[in-house]
């Protein structure tokens, strides 16, 4: 069994910063992909930042150049850091990972999620 955890979630003012955790844990041999999508009320789940084994990133538009995603392979953890945060900003966050597992199988996992709300 393979888990996500995310961290990092709070209250901040329009302009502030946050810095989100996720931490994957079980039976991994490798984790391919790391992602952060959020799902704001009333809206769909959409796409915020994407990580590689590689290293190589993708953003979504409404967030380039303000949010940064990184990972540390060595401690299964991807990061979020959220700066000049805007109040649509706000919704929850959701770390996303494929994993292959010891026994070689592929896994699409999902974390509980982590709240975010930007003030204006």
């Amino acid at each position: 069994q393979v888990q996500l955890v995310e961290s990092g979630g709070g209250l901040v003012q329009a302009g502030g910063s946050l810095r989100l955790s996720c931490v994957a844990s079980g039976s991994i041999r490798s984790i391919n992909f790391m992602g952060w999508y959020r799902q704001a009320a009333g809206k769909q789940r959409e796409l915020v930042a994407t990580i590689t084994s590689g290293t190589s990133t993708n953003y979504a538009d409404s967030v380039k150049g303000r949010f940064t995603i990184s990972r540390d392979n060595a401690k299964n953890t991807a990061y979020l850091q959220m700066n000049s945060l805007k109040p649509e900003d706000t919704a929850v966050y959701y770390c996303n990972a494929v994993v292959q597992t010891s026994a070689g199988r592929y896994l699409q996992v999902w974390g509980q999620g982590t709240l975010v709300t930007a003030s204006s």
